[in-house]
């Protein structure tokens, strides 16, 4: 059956949070409402601050936008289909939309990946470089980068899907999660998942580690350089720029390296789920709080938005009065 495209599964059915007790099951939906109402707020204030915002109009800032859009959209492939289960009370993802949300799944995590490397890029520049930064971090080259991202991220992501949608599914349809990941889609595979399981553990650990890798490299030159910076509050200053970038970096990799790449005796469904959560929807929601708290022009820029928007209401609360005492 490992050469036919024919299943015998016509839909996969979310355990999600029915795996868990009735109380709990209360309690999850209404932190991963919570949670996704906070990513898209947060996420989407980011995106507003920067883009209002003259001073911010700079690579670092531009980065930071497309990392706050793809995080939006990173919970938006997954969290709204959880709640949907819970208030429908209907497991079932069909065939196509399961393998439609591991693609974007797929994409949207390593773009995530490739961004966190391309910032840390820019950081190197700007502190080992700072005289060439100008020169070196063009417009165009920031878009190339950009670009070049979402291009192989959407390839990558298609070479999985696709793989996965040559495989057989002939009797259990049961995925143990909250979301189609590949790993409990293989593990239902009635077909030989050998090919599969091969790109995942090199082509996917090769796309995951290379951007890990660049992001090491960048800091270690990085720190080296502050070292070598003679005043304290320099160093500070310098350091002080990465910290947040950093504290995402280890809340991405971490659960990535703890969900991927252990033991597949040491896994569990529910440390999976967890480590899943963490960086589906917890490290979205946590960036713009992370970045924004940390960041003194971050905080300028999003108090001139809300009081544009005070403004704004005033405005409309003035003209709504004026018109109802005319009439």
């Amino acid at each position: 059956m490992g050469g036919t495209n024919q299943s015998m599964v016509s839909e996969f059915l979310l355990l999600g949070l029915s795996r868990q007790p009735q109380q709990h099951q209360q309690l999850l939906f209404l932190l991963f409402l919570i949670m996704y109402l906070v990513t898209v707020l947060g996420n989407l204030l980011i995106i507003l601050a920067i883009g209002t915002d003259s001073h911010l109009h700079t690579p670092m800032y531009f980065f930071l936008s497309n990392l706050s859009f793809v995080d939006v959209c990173f919970s938006s492939t997954s969290v709204p289909k959880v709640l949907a289960i819970h208030i429908l009370r209907n497991q079932a993802i069909s065939f196509s939309g399961c393998f439609t949300q591991l693609y974007f799944l797929c994409a949207f995590a390593v773009m995530d990946n490739f961004l966190l490397a391309v910032m840390a890029y820019d950081r190197f520049v700007a502190i080992c470089h700072p005289l060439h930064y100008a020169t070196k971090m063009t417009h165009q080259l920031c878009a190339l980068l950009v670009v070049g991202s979402w291009v192989l991220s959407s390839l990558n992501a298609l070479l999985h899907t696709l793989l996965m949608a040559r495989l057989s599914f002939c009797a259990d349809n049961i995925i143990p999660h909250f979301f189609c990941d590949a790993t409990p889609i293989l593990k239902l595979s009635c077909s030989d998942t050998h090919l599969n399981e091969l790109m995942l553990l090199t082509e996917g650990a090769v796309i995951m580690v290379t951007p890990f890798v660049c992001i090491l490299i960048s800091y270690i030159h990085i720190t080296s350089a502050v070292l070598r910076v003679s005043s304290t509050s320099g160093r500070w200053k310098a350091f002080s720029t990465c910290s947040s970038h950093l504290a995402v970096v280890c809340l991405f990799y971490g659960t990535i390296i703890s969900l991927y790449f252990n033991p597949s005796s040491s896994h569990s469904a529910g440390s999976d789920m967890a480590a899943a959560m963490m960086y589906t929807v917890v490290t979205p929601m946590l960036n713009p709080f992370i970045y924004s708290l940390r960041n003194r022009d971050m905080k300028r820029a999003l108090r001139k938005v809300f009081a544009y928007r005070k403004i704004i209401c005033s405005i409309e609360r003035f003209t709504s009065t004026s018109w109802s005492y005319r009439s």
